[in-house]
């Protein structure tokens, strides 16, 4: 037990905190999760390198999303006119953004919108998937996705000008 967690512990401690910015909530959750994952090992079928990791991840996931349900309900319910329309999706380079830099870039966004970003993104599910994981619409589901890129876009290019400056 102690190797698969010291194994798996930092990879999943960033899978949890691209959707719970609070780190004594990823703590929590990843307890929560890794009560779960030794629980259901025994469940658990080898499908090929990076199956356990991946299985792991989703179990992680999951627990994160079940968090951002219970305690941010009102946020993630009703997102029209929340906030304000962004400038349209721009072209931008990011290679030149350091990843921790992008990772909390992507921790300041809305709520709503990192956990859609996130999913789409990383777990690489549909905007029907994220809509039913989250009891949204689709289009709902694309429209946090948009309005993620162009508050990221936006501020890529506060951080290069910054940078420049």
């Amino acid at each position: 037990m102690r190797s698969v967690y010291e194994a798996h512990i930092g990879y999943l401690t960033a899978v949890c905190s691209r959707y719970v910015t609070d780190d004594e909530d990823v703590k929590d959750i990843l307890q929560e999760s890794f009560v779960k994952i030794f629980r259901s090992l025994g469940r658990f079928r080898y499908r090929g390198k990076g199956s356990l990791r991946a299985w792991m991840t989703r179990i992680v996931v999951n627990d994160a999303l079940k968090f951002l349900r219970d305690s941010e309900r009102s946020s993630m319910v009703e997102l029209k006119d929340s906030l304000p329309d962004t400038a349209e999706e721009e072209e931008t380079d990011v290679s030149a953004v350091p990843p921790a830099e992008m990772q909390r870039m992507i921790r300041s966004l809305p709520v709503p919108y990192r956990t859609v970003f996130n999913l789409y993104v990383f777990q690489r599910m549909s905007h029907r998937e994220i809509a039913a994981a989250l009891d949204m619409a689709p289009g709902t589901s694309a429209s946090c996705l948009h309005r993620a890129k162009n508050m990221l876009v936006k501020m890529v290019i506060e951080y290069k000008n910054e940078r420049d400056a």
